[in-house]
């Protein structure tokens, strides 16, 4: 082993791209992020979980993988294929238009792996590939490009030892002194070595092609630009294939459903269905500060909501494996669900800080693993039971498997919800009477109850609903200030986003004057050039120093709770501004800076776009019902 990297040229140091700049691929087991020059900056190998081989977005020292026109950084335009996550980035040089063309291959071949073979639901699902591959093309003139390939292997602490495959200058491998994983460059340019480089420099004229293949696997990657360019529409069939699958509504609005949907797929591991709440870690919530958090698992409170999404676009085989994957979760823990899982339903997902990393921009710590899964938070119970609701339907029939879960889950919340928790942001100080975890508790005695009744159980049914009364009547004695505000715990004054989900989760009538008083308050003295805060740090202790920029995920919170109070216009509007600050790739950050615009936090970030997806479905029902009203 040997010590992290130096610097390579061209690589700056003391300049990272903003966060919205990156573009996002996938292959459903691994997601990689690329800078606007042509650089690959994040991939972590084999899972998106796993120690990063290029970690350049948190130190320029720990990875990259570059193929560029020479001399020229800032590209000319950038696009995903539509119905795609392959992306085109497009250069103008003084001599000429290049093109590259990126994606984490998807292919119709069967993995080794007999779970994952098995697990697939979708006739038209294609394994991953596990290739990284690059497709270079000069439009008109002519463009010298250049190819750099830096692995750094754990996060940047292990070097890659470079040599060639088969005596050819067309292929090489890179492994961490013979350890794994190994990279196999496969390409129709000549490689050369400099140091822990593997580089390449060629001409490209009119109507040349290129490609470059990186794989770590034992599938083939392409051996000619045939096979490459055969293989990227194969990739790009499969997604629009996907897409194809989905119920869009025909509005302006369809583009961003569209996208959400491909960003919501790309961030679900498919060998399990379980979803992790972003690509990335530490990326920061607070620039050069230490609310850097590793956010590549799988929230337990986020089912019900992404089952709603998923099921509103139709997107049924994806929400069947994603509800497959947390009810195999809660069946193995016998009720006592954590609020967090890794990928593959690991339980202990222990935090540590890679010290030897800068950050991003300077941000530190770096972590990885989050401790907060050990934390004790009540809404875990309301979620699942609500899960299951959704999932059922209508008709809320459970077989005897889910019916245990459901029966564990209500327990665990009748038992507990009298306790201090901490609450849906995870705050780091002490556990308080959060309102939101009490709502939390009433939801899985309120679903747990229709649930109890489609199974006949009558008696049980009235017990819960009993309890959700006794509940909801705490909250209302507790929570709620003197001008007839939710606050954010029972010992507070200070207002809380999380609040915002009342109405939407049914706690109570949308018509209810308390419910209205708390949308128009938060949506008033909670926002920062009208998007939402979560909470303000300086009324919250949190067990964390620094400021925050806006949830966005809390700003279409308030979106859909402005629906559900009648105010469509102002919701239309709130909307329009939320979408009009995505990315020019329409990806979200967690946070927005309500003063630049500029992106916050992990990125893409899966519930910011499943919170796009709830409003952006609540705006356009509401305008077609008012439009109906009209005729």
């Amino acid at each position: 082993m040997t010590d992290s990297l130096t610097h390579e040229p061209g690589m700056d140091p003391s300049h990272f791209p903003p966060i919205e700049d990156y573009a996002f691929l996938s292959d459903c087991e691994t997601t990689a992020l690329i800078a606007p020059d042509g650089s690959v900056e994040w991939l972590c190998l084999p899972r998106m979980d796993s120690p990063s081989v290029f970690g350049a977005l948190l130190d320029r020292d720990a990875g990259h993988f570059r193929i560029g026109p020479a001399g020229v950084d800032v590209p000319s335009a950038r696009r995903y294929i539509p119905g795609t996550l392959a992306v085109e980035t497009s250069w103008w040089t003084p001599g000429g238009w290049l093109v590259v063309t990126d994606a984490l291959l998807m292919g119709p071949w069967h993995h080794e792996d007999e779970r994952s073979r098995t697990h697939r639901r979708a006739p038209t699902d294609y394994d991953a590939a596990h290739v990284l591959l690059r497709v270079l093309r000069c439009v008109n003139g002519q463009v010298q490009v250049d190819m750099d390939c830096t692995p750094a292997f754990d996060y940047g602490r292990l070097s890659p030892q470079w040599s060639y495959t088969g005596d050819t200058y067309h292929e090489a491998v890179a492994a961490p002194e013979g350890e794994e994983p190994r990279l196999r460059l496969t390409t129709d340019l000549n490689i050369g070595f400099e140091g822990p480089t593997a580089t390449a420099r060629t001409l490209l004229k009119e109507g040349q092609r290129r490609f470059v293949a990186l794989s770590w696997s034992k599938h083939p990657p392409p051996a000619t630009l045939q096979d490459a360019e055969t293989q990227l529409r194969w990739t790009c069939h499969h997604w629009q294939h996907w897409l194809d699958r989905g119920t869009f509504p025909d509005h302006r609005w369809r583009g961003h459903l569209q996208r959400s949907a491909l960003t919501l797929k790309g961030l679900s591991f498919a060998p399990s269905g379980a979803m992790v709440a972003a690509a990335t870690t530490s990326l920061p919530e607070t620039p050069g500060g230490e609310r850097n958090w590793d956010y590549r698992y799988t929230w337990i409170r986020d089912t019900a909501k992404t089952l709603w999404a998923l099921n509103e676009l139709g997107l049924d085989w994806e929400a069947h494996d994603f509800f497959r994957f947390v009810a195999d979760v809660a069946e193995a823990e016998n009720g006592d669900l954590q609020l967090m899982y890794g990928v593959d339903g690991e339980r202990v997902l222990p935090e540590s800080t890679l010290d030897h990393l800068s950050g991003y921009e300077g941000a530190r710590p770096v972590r990885i693993g989050n401790a907060a899964y050990n934390q004790r938070q009540h809404d875990v119970w309301g979620a699942m039971v609500r899960a299951i609701d959704v999932h059922t339907g209508p008709h809320h029939r459970v077989n005897d498997r889910l019916w245990r879960i459901v029966r564990t889950q209500v327990d665990r919340a009748l038992t507990h919800w009298r306790e201090p928790d901490q609450g849906i942001w995870e705050v780091r100080s002490g556990p308080q009477h959060f309102t939101f975890s009490k709502v939390a508790c009433w939801v899985a005695a309120d679903s747990g109850a229709r649930i109890a009744e489609g199974r006949g159980e009558g008696k049980l049914a009235a017990e819960w609903r009993t309890a959700a009364e006794e509940i909801r009547a705490d909250v209302l004695l507790n929570a709620v200030d003197e001008r007839g505000v939710f606050t954010q715990h029972y010992d507070t004054l200070a207002l809380d986003a999380s609040v915002l989900l009342i109405p939407l989760f049914g706690f109570l009538p949308a018509g209810d004057e308390r419910v209205r008083n708390t949308v128009l308050a938060i949506a008033e003295e909670l926002t920062e050039d009208d998007m939402v805060l979560r909470y303000r740090v300086d009324e919250t202790e949190d067990g964390l120093t620094g400021e925050e920029g806006t949830f966005t995920i809390c700003s279409f919170w308030l979106v859909s709770a402005l629906v559900e109070i009648g105010e469509l216009a102002r919701a239309k509007t709130l909307c329009g501004k939320l979408l009009a600050a995505a990315s020019s790739l329409q990806l979200y950050a967690e946070e927005i800076d309500p003063h630049s615009g500029r992106h916050l936090g992990n990125f893409p970030q899966a519930f910011t776009h499943l919170a796009l997806i709830n409003a952006v479905t609540a705006v356009i029902k509401a305008e077609r019902a008012q439009a109906a009203n009209r005729d």
